[in-house]
């Protein structure tokens, strides 16, 4: 009894303790923004609502921002995506901090979602591991990379459950379990965030996409979402809980519409449940122009849908600049209030402020620190520890695994001596160049003994068309002079001397993700024909 008396005495004291340095923090806090806003005009309030991007090979939407450097110099830009590097945040964040009036930093955010340039296994594979202090492990060290390369903001964890795996982003989240996909998406907010913000190497997590993106009807991307209230807090919510209350800092609203109302303008979501029910207290991005895209849903233009989605609940708007050339004159005609864009303007700012961006702007702009912490050989074993535990065995017939270290051994496949398609999808930052191909892999530990006989065997896809929407950031479907039968026979020529056949099969790197939803998931028709060839070897 007196041990029990004792433990609930020290926790008290703790608590209090902790509760007592908390407040002096946040009144600092408001203290700081409620000085800086007094200062701050109209249009410098509504600029810190601006996402804007500047291009460079972002693998999503196809608006890119113009005049971006006078914006900054302005006051109209609260943020940017899509800088990597850290003399380019360095230069981006010297307009901001030196030739802009108030010399508000910018916040810099990119897509981190299964690695920075470090690449772990995509996140459906890692889900496969049910490793979640692996995960967390593989989310703290891309913190460490992306703030090395002058980032504090991630657009991760993906959290959205899916039923239906046609949807091409299931790529992205922990797959169909709500237990599963909540355990990932705390451990990944962790990772990111770890416990002190302000820290050089932790990034701000972005939890996305809010919410009920993966319910698509269909399995096809940007699709109605309909559903009951009973199934989406059972099935689709918990994830996205999960990661609030692991204290993420941010979170971006959806494509999809919920009651048949646009995510990005739904009230219900991102004030009632979200800031009310589950006193979320960060701010909330659009996704890349879902702002913009809620006038394809007749709500009207862009000034409406632009003042809707504030209304709602909206922060910052993700390059439509819907905010930024029309919320003035919604507050001229009454259609928002002043209230409605201070509070969201505070919000930017108290991001910033906790991730200590007013003290320092260039906190993590280091190009030394840089060279030692990105694709450093702690993480090149940590990927290569994640990439074995997420590996699946179905089956292992006859104990065919392991392979013996002597014989011939026939490597055959599309995927076999392919670097391009190795990192996956969603490999925003990381470089192909680096990595390592199966065919070399077994090269490199197979030993004297063993004999490779390589083959390709086929082509992902024979559909030009087709093929030509998956290279659109570059050839990650190769097809060679050599027919299809021509491939398949020297796969047969190979396997007939062979002890064992190695059949590396499947998806390139782009025939999943974003706007990349299949009909057919199984495998095209080229490589399935290798296949039945193969097996009919014995």
């Amino acid at each position: 009894m007196k041990k029990t008396y004792l433990l609930l005495t020290a926790l008290i004291v703790f608590s209090y303790t902790a509760i007592a340095q908390a407040v002096p923090a946040a009144a600092k806090m408001n203290q700081f923004i409620d000085q800086l806003m007094q200062k701050m005009t109209l249009d410098e309030k509504i600029g810190q609502l601006n996402l804007l991007t500047p291009g460079g090979g972002i693998p999503t939407g196809a608006v890119v921002s113009t005049d971006v450097e006078a914006k900054i110099k302005n006051g109209q830009v609260g943020g940017l995506f899509g800088v990597i590097g850290a003399e380019k945040v360095l230069q981006a964040q010297r307009l901001a901090v030196e030739k802009s009036r108030l010399h508000i930093p910018l916040i810099f955010g990119s897509d981190v979602i299964h690695g920075h340039k470090t690449t772990f296994p995509i996140p459906l594979g890692l889900a496969c591991s049910w490793d979640t202090i692996l995960i967390k492990q593989t989310a703290r060290a891309a913190a460490e990379e992306a703030t090395a390369d002058g980032l504090s903001w991630a657009f991760s964890p993906m959290v959205d459950i899916c039923r239906d795996p046609r949807w091409g982003r299931i790529a992205e989240g922990a797959g169909e379990d709500p237990f599963l996909g909540s355990a990932i998406a705390a451990a990944m907010v962790r990772g990111y965030q770890s416990n002190n913000l302000r820290q050089d190497n932790t990034v701000m997590a972005c939890v996305k996409h809010f919410a009920l993106y993966g319910a698509a009807e269909g399995g096809r991307d940007y699709n109605t979402v309909d559903m009951s209230r009973i199934r989406m807090y059972n099935d689709y919510l918990p994830p996205y809980k999960a990661a609030i209350d692991a204290g993420a800092g941010s979170v971006m609203s959806s494509f999809n519409v919920i009651d048949d109302i646009p995510a990005t303008g739904n009230r219900w979501l991102l004030t009632d449940l979200l800031r009310n029910q589950w006193n979320f207290n960060g701010f909330v991005v659009s996704d890349y122009t879902s702002v913009n895209e809620m006038e394809a849903h007749g709500l009207g233009n862009l000034q409406q849908v632009s003042a809707l989605a504030l209304k709602a609940g909206l922060d910052m708007d993700m390059v439509g600049e819907g905010f930024l050339t029309t919320l003035k004159k919604s507050l001229q005609e009454g259609k928002i209030t002043m209230r409605d864009i201070n509070n969201a303007c505070r919000r930017v700012l108290e991001a910033k402020y906790k991730l200590g961006l007013f003290e320092n702007p260039y906190r993590n702009v280091s190009t030394e620190r840089a060279a030692t912490t990105i694709l450093s050989p702690d993480k090149l074993a940590l990927s290569r520890k994640a990439a074995a535990k997420a590996c699946v065995l179905l089956k292992n017939d006859k104990t065919i695994l392991p392979l013996q270290h002597t014989g011939t051994i026939a490597l055959v496949g599309p995927l076999a001596d392919s670097r391009r398609n190795m990192l996956g999808t969603w490999s925003v930052s990381g470089d192909w160049h680096h990595a390592v191909t199966l065919k070399e892999g077994m090269e490199n530990v197979a030993g004297q003994q063993v004999k490779i006989v390589y083959a390709k065997g086929a082509n992902i896809s024979d559909d030009s068309l087709f093929n030509k929407k998956v290279n659109v950031f570059g050839p990650e479907i190769e097809m060679g002079p050599a027919t299809s039968d021509v491939m398949i026979q020297e796969a047969v020529a190979a396997a007939l001397q062979a002890d064992v056949v190695v059949a590396a099969l499947g998806e390139a790197a782009d025939m999943s993700g974003e706007s990349s939803s299949r009909a057919d998931i199984g495998l095209p028709e080229s490589p399935q024909r290798l296949l039945t060839a193969l097996v009919h070897t014995g």
